[in-house]
Formats: C-alpha cells, structure tokens, sequence
C-alpha cells in the first residue's frame, strides 16, 4: 500500500448519505469536529463506534462552490463525468513546515491509523499536468508534518456515496467508491473441469441502472476536454434513386457470380455423375462377360462329365440342337437320293451319339449310387442335434446311432481294396461276428459268401476273380444296413413304408409303361385334368423325341422365390409352378424377352411383381432384365411411370396368364386349406408354400399321408 492511499484513507469517510446501515467513519471526523468541521447527519450520530477506515482508492474530490469562476484553477481530468476545481487564496502561502519523507510517514501512519488529519488539506495544485494536495500529518511524539498525495484519476465513473463539509472553509470531501480490493483468485496448474460448468445458461433480465448517462459539454463553470473528440466533414449527397440503383448493381453483381458458382457446382456434378456412369457401365459389362465365361465353362463342364439327370438333359438338348441344324443343312444344300443318304448317315451318327451318353448314364449312375450310400450311412450314423436353452447347438449320440456308427465303419472297410490277405481275413471275420448277431436267411447268406471268399483268400486266388464275389457281399451288407430290424435308424430314412398294406393307398395307373405307382411318381402340372405318364415315361419321352433343357428356367424359378420370400406377405402361387409353367410364361406369354429392352438372355431375365404391394402371379408380373427389375421394384405406381399404351400391353398380357392359369388361385386355396392331410417328400420352401412365407421360428410341420383327388 502506498503513502498516498494511507492518506487518503485518513480524509475520507464511508458514510453514504440518506442510507440506513452502519458505515465505518474514521477517527479524523471527532478531531475535524473540533476544529469546527460539520461531519454529516449520519456520521454526527456515529462517531463513537466508528471503525478505523479501510484503505480505499483515490477517488473524486469535490470543490468549494462558494468561489467564484475566476477564482478556479482548472484541472485537466480523464474522466468525462467529474471534474477537480479549487479556489485560489487571495493571500500568500505561507511558509511550508519541513517536509517529511515518506519513509518517516509511513512508520507514523503505520503505528497507529486512529489518529486524524491535523489541519484540512491543502488546496489542489496542478504541476506538470499531475494533480497534487498537501496533507498536514501528526506523528506519534506529538509532531506534525506535511505529505504532498498524488491524486489519481479513474477513467471510469463513480457514484456518490457520501461525505462530508468542513464548517469553516465549507470544502465538501466524498467518500471513496471502493472501499476493499478485489478478491483474488487462485487458478493452480493442473486444469479442472467439471460437468456443470460445461454449458452456460444464459436468460434475459431487465433491470434499472443505478445511474444515468448523459452527454455533457463545455459551458460556464463547466469545462469538458475535447481530447478524444473527432472532427467529421461531410461528403457528397447520395439521393435515394442512386442508392437504390447502386445497390441494385451491386446485387446484379452478386447474383451473376452467385448463379455462375451454382452452374459451376451443376456442371462438375453432371460430369462427375457422368463419369461414375461410365465406371459403372465398365464394371456391369465386366462382371456380366466374368459370369457368362463361369457359366459356359460350367456347361461345358457338366456336358462333358454329366453326373445328374439335369447334366444329362442338357447334352441331349444340345444334340437335339445339332441334330436340327444338320437337317436344315441337308435340306438345304441337297435333294433326292443325295439327302435320302445324308439323312440316313446323320442317323447312324445320331445312334453312335446316344449309345455314348449311355455309357456316360452308366458310369455316372454307378457314381451316384455309390454317392447316395454314403449319404444314406452319414445320415443314419448322424447324432441327434437340437438347439439348447442357451442357443448353442446340442449334439448327443444314442445307442441306435452309435449301432448305425458301426455299421457304417464296417461297410467302409469292406469297400476298400489293395489290402493284404491278412487284412482281409480280419474284415471278413469282423463282418461275420457282426451279422451272426440275427439268424434269418439274410444273415446266413452274407455268413456263407464270408466262408466262401475266405476259403479262396486261403488258396491264392486272384483278385480279379474274386470281384463279384466282393460285389455280392457289399450289396448283402447294405441291405443288412437298410433292414429296421437290425439297423433302427434306417427306419426314418426310407421311401418305403414298413406297412405294407399302406402301399395300396393313392395307386394310379400310368398310360406309358402300364404299371400301377403311388401318387408321388407321378408329376402334374398346374392346368392338368388327369394323371397322365409317370416321371420315368416323361424323360424317356424326352430323351427320345423333345430333348428339353429346363436348367434355365430352373435357376429363373429358383431367383423368383427367393425375391418372393423377402417379401413376406404370403405368397403362395409362385411355389405351385413347376419348370415347364414357367417356361410357358416366359416363352409363349412375354415372348423371352423383356417387354422394355427386347434382351433375350434367358440368364439375365426375371419374373418381378408388376405391383409390389400385390401378391406374385401370372397375371401380376413383368419379364425384365436384372437392372430393370431393380428400377421396377421401386414404383409404388406403375401405372403412372410407363404410360396408358405400355400399361395397356401389360395388360393384356396378364389376361392371357390369368386365362391359362385359371385354376391356380384354387389350387393354392385348396393346399393351404388341406395342410393337415398332406405329408410327402417336399422341397425346402414347402413350408413358405404352406405357411404363405410366414411360418414362425422353431414351429415344425407334421404332414400326414398324401391325398389327392382329380376332379
């Protein structure tokens, strides 16, 4: 603290005027009082329990109002709301006392700050542009002193919050404003936060201030320093048209950039949907060449090693196809006895052909067979598998499936060949252990063939001899194995019922081979009104004569139910048609090709709904290419987005579906109807048939014995 806020603390009081609550006064106002000094209304009342003063900062000291004007000496002030003024004394200073220096002033106040202000201050004088007041100061031995103070000036404004007047001279000496220094805050090195501080919530409040705010200017007895004021000079008149039109040039100027950046940004966005649009393109053409090359290379693959009869079917297509091309050659390039003998040696070469995929038929049925033996053994030596409570898959053999286990390992050692005499005595007298188990004719002939080829092994005979042999006893075997007598498992994997008094339920009579089958051998299609040929006539009919290929069609049918299971909505038509429905619809309905591009890649075509929110149909669907299959699928109204001339074609062609396939709404009435009375080998999406694709999770279907009946 300096010498000039001890002093000022000495001469100035904290008494606000016209307030009711006790303000600290300081000792000098008893011994002002007796020099003849009038402390204010509320500061007579208190001198007694008045509190030495706290140190405050030099605020604005007031001037005597009883001199006149030439009788003030001015004081240049920061502050644009106060002024310091002080009269001029007509007589002479007198003599100062000596000085006494601040070091000396300090020890005296510090001591004892009860003691007050000997004589009232000085009047103010201004040298080198500083204002400055003499204070005449008593020491602690009695002794008095004079303290030249240094008045500060605030650029803020300050309220009135009190004072008081000297009696004699009538000098008025305010109050300071600040009375305590600010609180300081402590702010440590490591930064904190917390969570409400992290957001701050602000409000509107209105609220009076405690002073009012005027404009002030030089007059008399008031003078106002002109320092920071600015001379402004007026420019050229602006009317309000040339305003106006300026500033519509101005926005002219604007908009023309404004507009010239949003082409910009329209341009690049073109071009850059232009490129991605040809990446694409290149992409689509790629990965269409890459599947087409999968796809020939899988046909060309499954026509030189057919293995299934979907295999086979497609080489005699593509005979028939050869077949049809060289006549129309002959047919065209000769005549008479010429062609009479190029028939006749297309003939020849046709028969040459046949009995060659015949040999293939033969070799890929020994496969097959081999293929579903093991199937079957897995199946039965599988161990019985369901989800626990926790989610996880639970596996758990029982006595029967281990029984099938061994079964299984026995038949597979049987089946290996290059093994050594030894080896093979061992496997034989295993086998024969195995079936002494059961006595019944079956056993005793796989026991007597054992000591058969034993008794062989023992006299060095030949392999190649004993082939058949080996063959008689693996096909004893497995049908020990197949027996449910001796194999339980066995029981849940054949066709064939054990009843046998069952089989003579659902038998018709087939018009090509002439025998009585059951009802599952016999494929109908949608609009059929009798039983017909069974399924062996029909290929045989169509590998001598028609020689068609259904495979594209099959995997058409196959992507068409799986778009309609995601739908979810219960649809049930489209699981009611076979291949040669489906090649009826594409071929003689929608002409295979799509109705909007004419492609007619089988491959790249599919069957959607015309309107998504329908159910698929014959008489609610569109042949189109994968791309526009995907466009269609998000038309909420078709109707509007093709036009009445296209709509009107649509239509017509479901009409003519509608009329060929007319009993197919009933028949899927009648199936989901009749669920209960219907169990026969069914694919993977019967259920979705049945259930209309909202069959619940975990829910099994149990579908007792086959009927049908041909109205």
């Amino acid at each position: 603290m300096s010498e000039d806020q001890v002093v000022d603390q000495q001469i100035e009081g904290a008494v606000a005027p016209g307030s009711s609550e006790e303000a600290p006064q300081p000792e000098t106002a008893a011994q002002a009082d007796d020099e003849g000094a009038v402390p204010s209304s509320d500061a007579v009342d208190k001198t007694e329990e008045a509190n030495p003063a706290t140190i405050p900062e030099p605020g604005n000291v007031a001037v005597d109002d009883t001199v006149t004007e030439p009788e003030l000496a001015k004081v240049v002030s920061q502050d644009a709301h106060s002024e310091l003024t002080a009269p001029m004394p007509d007589d002479p200073e007198p003599e100062p006392e000596p000085a006494i220096d601040d070091q000396e002033a300090n020890l005296g106040l510090s001591t004892d700050l009860s003691r007050g202000i000997v004589s009232p201050p000085a009047i103010i004088k201004q040298e080198d542009g500083a204002a400055t007041m003499s204070v005449s100061v008593s020491k602690e031995d009695g002794s008095t002193g004079i303290v030249q103070v240094h008045i500060k000036q605030e650029l803020t404004s300050k309220p009135f919050v009190g004072g008081w007047r000297h009696k004699e001279s009538g000098k008025e000496y305010h109050n300071c404003y600040v009375q305590t220094l600010p609180k300081r805050y402590f702010v440590g090195d490591i930064p904190k936060n917390c969570r409400e501080t992290q957001t701050v919530t602000t409000k509107n409040v209105r609220c009076q201030t405690t002073s009012d705010t005027s404009t002030q200017m030089t007059k008399t007895g008031c003078w106002v320093s002109d320092r920071q004021d600015k001379v402004i000079i007026p420019g050229q008149y602006v009317t309000a048209d040339e305003k106006f039109s300026y500033m519509l040039k101005q926005v002219i100027i604007l908009q023309s950039y404004f507009r010239r950046w949003k082409a910009q940004k329209y341009v690049n966005s073109i071009r850059q949907d232009h490129i991605k649009r040809i990446e694409w393109e290149k992409k689509e053409e790629e990965r269409k060449r890459i599947e087409k090359e999968k796809r020939l290379k899988v046909e060309y693959q499954r026509r030189m090693q057919p293995l299934t009869k979907e295999d086979f079917d497609l080489v005699y297509h593509a005979l028939e196809l050869w077949r049809r091309e060289e006549i129309e050659n002959i047919n065209a390039t000769k005549s008479g006895p010429e062609r009479k003998a190029a028939l006749a040696g297309l003939m020849d070469e046709e028969t040459q052909l046949i009995a060659s995929i015949q040999r293939h038929k033969l070799v890929a049925k020994q496969e097959m067979g081999k293929k579903s033996k093991r199937k079957f053994l897995e199946k039965c030596a599988a161990p019985k598998e369901w989800i626990g409570f926790d989610g996880m898959p639970t596996k758990m053999d029982t006595p029967y499936t281990m029984r099938a286990k061994d079964l299984k390992m026995t038949y597979e050692s049987l089946e290996k060949r290059y093994l050594t005499r030894e080896e093979r005595l061992d496997i034989l007298l295993q086998l024969k252990l195995t079936v002494k188990e059961h006595d019944c004719k079956l056993t005793k002939d796989i026991v007597e063939l054992i000591d058969r080829e034993a008794d062989l092994l023992m006299r060095g005979t030949k392999e190649n001899n004993l082939e058949g042999l080996r063959q008689r006893i693996s096909s004893l075997f497995l049908q020990y194995i197949k027996t449910p007598l001796f194999n339980a498992e066995a029981a849940n994997l054949l066709r064939v019922p054990e009843d046998p008094s069952s089989l003579r339920k659902n038998i018709y009579y087939c018009r090509g081979c002439g025998n009585y089958l059951p009802s599952t051998d016999f494929e109908l299609t949608t609009n059929a009104r009798s039983i017909g040929r069974c399924r062996k006539c029909k290929n045989l009919d169509s590998e001598g004569r028609l020689r068609e290929d259904f495979s594209r069609y099959r995997s058409l049918l196959q992507s068409i139910r799986s778009a309609e299971e995601g739908y979810n909505d219960g649809s049930k038509i489209i699981f009611l048609l076979t291949e040669a429905d489906l090649r009826y619809l594409a071929e003689n309905i929608w002409g295979a090709q799509s109705v909007l591009s004419q492609w007619e890649d089988t491959y790249d075509l599919t069957l959607v709904r015309w309107n998504r929110r329908e159910e698929w149909s014959p008489w609610n669907c569109v042949l189109l290419t994968n791309e526009e299959a995907r466009a269609h699928s998000k038309l909420t109204k078709p109707e509007e987005a093709y036009g009445p001339v296209f709509t009107q074609k649509i239509k017509y062609r479901h009409i003519l579906g509608k009329q060929y396939f007319s009993s197919m709404p009933k028949l899927a009435d009648y199936m989901s109807k009749n669920l209960t009375s219907i169990n026969m080998p069914l694919p993977s999406n019967a259920e979705k048939v049945m259930y209309g694709g909202r069959k619940k999770e975990g829910e099994k279907v149990s579908l007792p014995p086959y009927t049908y009946s041909v109205p």
